[in-house]
């Protein structure tokens, strides 16, 4: 496991293509110089030593080595051993909607955006609540089963798209039911699974057997809804660049609405709430508080608890380019001319 202590130092990484400009305009400025002082014949005959690559080879020395410091700077620590901590906590299922019609940009920027912004926004509120993920279309998938990993939780939520499932629709009955495989701890009595959707279902039955079977299970279910009541169209883009609406059968272009009434039946059969998902703050705060009502329960999970520093491999070997670059100097080197690496000799 790396930690790393000094993020902002990333930002030094700019000088690094600075520097790479500024070399080019100075040997462009060289070059039409020499011009006009000389050929460039004369020019080689004057000095005959002079290589025209110990330049560029200093440089990238000095790239590696400044690059190398500011690695140092960062400071990566590595994770050295793994111990068994007891936390308290509730387990969260994340169920989001990845179909087509989540698209639709009644909701800046659209609504599958909106949806995982909304899920990080809650997983930063999290403290040792442990947490898995579902995406689902007209299938469900699972996505991170249960972990206290935030991290790779917000890695796989940020990975999530409407074509990473091929069968397309809003099967909300099998994210259901695949989110009762989930919780793998049967004393824990606080199981949350929130359903983050437009509400569209085009599952074939009711998802009110499955919502049944969650509830059996202990499982609290509440539903997020995103988008808009009017709706809007779903659009069909290419690299970014809108090139048609859906459209149905008929050739009538799709309007896909936002359906408050089906997630609101779905929270209400499973003990949960309804929440209004157009504003962020406001219903990751409700979320907050509904999470901090709920009892925690302990359990164990393994997390490094030390962490050596590396930043002295980075300084060393960033010093030591530093070093070589100092002590090559523009002129050939005697045995590196015998080789012509280069190809510098010419037949005269």
């Amino acid at each position: 496991m790396v930690q790393l202590d000094e993020k902002i130092y990333f930002y030094l990484f700019f000088i690094v293509p600075v520097l790479v400009v500024l070399f080019l305009l100075l040997l462009i400025w060289k070059k039409r110089t020499q011009k006009r002082f000389a050929d460039h014949a004369l020019l080689k005959r004057l000095v005959p030593n002079r290589s025209y690559y110990k330049g560029t080879l200093k440089l990238i020395l000095f790239l590696l080595g400044l690059s190398l410091l500011i690695l140092g700077l960062v400071n990566p620590k590595i994770g050295t051993k793994l111990e068994t901590v007891k936390r308290e906590g509730v387990d969260i299922v994340f169920a989001v909607d990845v179909s087509k019609s989540m698209l639709a940009e009644d909701i800046a920027p659209n609504r599958l955006e909106k949806a995982k912004r909304l899920v990080s926004e809650i997983i930063n509120q999290l403290a040792s609540d442990r947490i898995g993920i579902i995406a689902y279309a007209g299938q469900a998938f699972p996505q991170l089963p249960i972990t206290t990993d935030y991290g790779a939780a917000k890695m796989f939520l940020q990975s999530m798209n409407t074509n990473m499932l091929t069968s397309q629709g809003t099967a909300i009955n099998e994210a259901i039911e695949l989110a009762t495989t989930y919780y793998d701890d049967d004393e824990q009595t606080n199981r949350v699974l929130f359903i983050i959707s437009d509400g569209e279902d085009h599952s074939e039955g009711s998802a009110s057997n499955a919502v049944e079977a969650a509830v059996d299970e202990g499982i609290k279910i509440y539903t997020i809804g995103v988008g808009k009541s009017k709706g809007a169209p779903i659009p069909i883009k290419r690299n970014g660049i809108l090139e048609s609406l859906k459209k149905d059968a008929q050739g009538e272009v799709v309007i896909t609405k936002l359906n408050e009434t089906v997630l609101a039946d779905i929270s209400g059969e499973g003990n949960g709430k309804y929440i209004d998902g157009s504003n962020t703050d406001e219903a990751v705060e409700f979320i907050k508080e509904e999470l901090l009502k709920m009892d925690k329960k302990e359990f164990e999970a393994k997390q490094f608890a030390e962490y050596k520093d590396q930043f002295q491999w980075f300084l060393g070997a960033g010093l030591l380019f530093l070093f070589l670059e100092i002590f090559i100097l523009d002129r050939k080197t005697r045995w590196l001319k015998k080789l012509n690496l280069f190809n510098e000799k010419q037949i005269e």
